[in-house]
């Protein structure tokens, strides 16, 4: 942290961080781990996280356990704690931290999308979804047939409204749609993001830039090789990479010496 930050950080910082400090002493240990390796069944991973932060989501839950059981009472487990940071947080930190649930949200309404159109039971995919990117009118994703609907019913009072405005068509929902809109969305989303940390400046810009740019360019990734053999041309695919990222830095450098050869 630069030193003109740190002179008037605890006064909206300060409990935050505290706070932060204390779930950072809850956090499993090597000696966890290695205990957790040993482990047999999963009644013995309980018992072993009984003694554990993560002791009391488990301590009800009766025998047999499950795998996806653990799972959700751990990940309920940092939503709670994540919601009560958001509480207490001011501005810009709680803005913070509502962008990082966008990302949660888009994947909600991918799930919730792409299973309706599989035929899958709404109530299951709901449980499915993440819940730091839950919002109140998710359960209506369902009637929507194409991008047009799915803003002007659901998304319209969301976070994610401004990011709809490259996805908004009269196309109906299938497979490929759906996924060039969560591209398209997870772009507006970064981009976003990005000149949202920039603004702030300091150790936040400077932190951020980096696991941000490294986010764009690992999607970047992953849309080329997922579209090879589909009908995307390169120009479609251009169109979801997102404007920053160390790929775009060299894609530019490269297009800059092409012209000046000209």
């Amino acid at each position: 942290m630069y030193g003109f930050e740190a002179m008037t950080f605890n006064i909206h910082g300060g409990y935050l961080e505290a706070i932060v400090r204390g779930h950072r002493a809850g956090l499993l240990t090597a000696a966890d781990y290695n205990n957790l390796c040993q482990c047999e069944t999963l009644d013995d991973i309980k018992m072993h996280l009984s003694a554990t932060e993560y002791g009391p989501y488990l301590q009800n839950e009766p025998s047999p356990l499950h795998t996806t059981t653990i799972v959700e009472k751990c990940t309920l487990k940092l939503v709670d704690e994540y919601k009560h940071m958001l509480c207490q947080a001011t501005e810009p930190l709680s803005t913070f931290l509502e962008y990082i649930t966008y990302g949660h949200m888009i994947d909600n309404v991918v799930l919730i999308v792409t299973g309706t159109l599989h035929e899958r039971d709404v109530q299951e995919l709901l449980e499915k979804c993440h819940p730091l990117g839950m919002f109140d009118s998710i359960a209506t994703l369902a009637v929507a047939q194409n991008m047009r609907e799915l803003y002007r019913l659901v998304l319209v009072d969301t976070p994610l409204a401004p990011y709809f405005s490259e996805c908004i068509t009269s196309e109906d929902l299938d497979d490929m749609n759906i996924e060039i809109m969560r591209n398209t969305l997870y772009k507006a989303y970064l981009e976003d993001f990005y000149k949202f940390c920039q603004k702030l400046g300091g150790a936040t810009a400077e932190i951020m830039s980096d696991l941000l740019a490294f986010e764009a360019d690992r999607r970047a990734v992953n849309i080329t090789i997922n579209s090879i053999g589909t009908e995307l041309t390169r120009d479609d695919r251009r169109k979801l990479y997102s404007n920053f990222g160390l790929l775009y830095l060299s894609l530019w450098s490269r297009g800059t010496c092409c012209l000046r050869r000209y």
